[in-house]
């Protein structure tokens, strides 16, 4: 194995098609195909499948990608240190459930460590995808929650993809709904208040279990469900349709607006929002920066 295929195993995987790759790797197909060939026989694997919607990562190619990517930034990293020679597009990832806390962290390191080459990704992802992301090493950090109805499937999940839960913070339930909402001169809301106002949430997916939902007390029924995918659309509904979405209570007014507000809701039951790592690799300076900040603001 050599950085070199390396590289052009990563190049495959990001365009999706060899000869894309081979262009920008200023080489010719043939060399390129039987550079992942050698790379795929050495390991005894299969990186690519093909087909005619093209090229697509094989589970152990998804996996080894991961590792490829952590070992070029780690030599680009060290080739910066000690040879001097100009820093390549700097990479960061995280995926997490829709926390405005999450994005403001991830804006003030930009803020901080973005240089003139950058590709940073903020994914608000579903709960099952976050903890697939950092397994296989899409983000380099996930961001969710637990309680007591979901931590042992939660927690067996992370086990099974050797990955580990660190807290940041615990807070009991509140609910987001618009400041004009009927609601809204509540100091404290109960479920029962609830009863008469839509309930937003988020889709999970392939993955639709209880267990993964974003929102506590999801088994609760409710005659009115609104179920979205992204974090805009639920503040709109929120304000447009008098909804309401159960969560932490942590939000951003500079990012978010005023128009959202949060109020406690009367249940006993608690959310433990904290990060996903891999429990094997050491994480890397942007992500323990990252997770300074995250402590900072919450």
């Amino acid at each position: 194995m050599t950085l070199k295929q390396l590289q052009y195993a990563v190049t495959v995987a990001d365009t999706g098609n060899i000869t894309e790759a081979a262009k920008k790797l200023f080489i010719a197909q043939p060399s390129l195909t039987s550079a992942i060939h050698e790379l795929e026989k050495e390991y005894g694997i299969t990186l690519f499948s093909r087909s005619n919607k093209g090229i697509e990562l094989t589970p152990d190619g998804d996996e080894f990608i991961g590792y490829a990517r952590q070992v070029l930034e780690q030599t680009a990293l060290i080739e910066e240190r000690y040879t001097g020679k100009p820093a390549s597009k700097q990479r960061f990832c995280v995926s997490s459930q829709h926390y405005s806390f999450a994005v403001e962290a991830f804006v003030n390191l930009l803020k901080l460590y973005g240089k003139e080459k950058y590709e940073f990704h903020m994914r608000e992802t579903q709960t099952y995808e976050i903890i697939d992301d950092v397994a296989h090493m899409r983000s380099e950090i996930g961001v969710l929650y637990l309680n007591r109805f979901n931590e042992s499937i939660i927690r067996k999940t992370l086990r099974d993809n050797g990955l580990v839960f660190e807290p940041l913070f615990t807070t009991k339930p509140h609910v987001f709904i618009g400041k004009n909402n009927p609601l809204a001169s509540k100091k404290l809301i109960t479920p029962n208040d609830l009863k008469p106002y839509p309930r937003l949430s988020y889709e999970q997916g392939s993955h639709n279990s209880f267990y993964f939902s974003e929102e506590i007390l999801s088994t609760l029924d409710s005659d009115k469900e609104l179920v979205v995918c992204d974090r805009a659309t639920l503040f709109n509904m929120l304000i447009g349709l008098n909804g309401y979405t159960i969560c932490s209570g942590v939000i951003s007014e500079e990012l978010n607006g005023p128009n959202i507000i949060a109020k406690p809701l009367k249940v006993d039951d608690y959310m433990e929002i904290g990060y996903i790592l891999p429990a094997s690799i050491r994480p890397s300076g942007l992500t323990v920066k990252y997770i300074e900040i995250l402590k900072e603001l919450t």
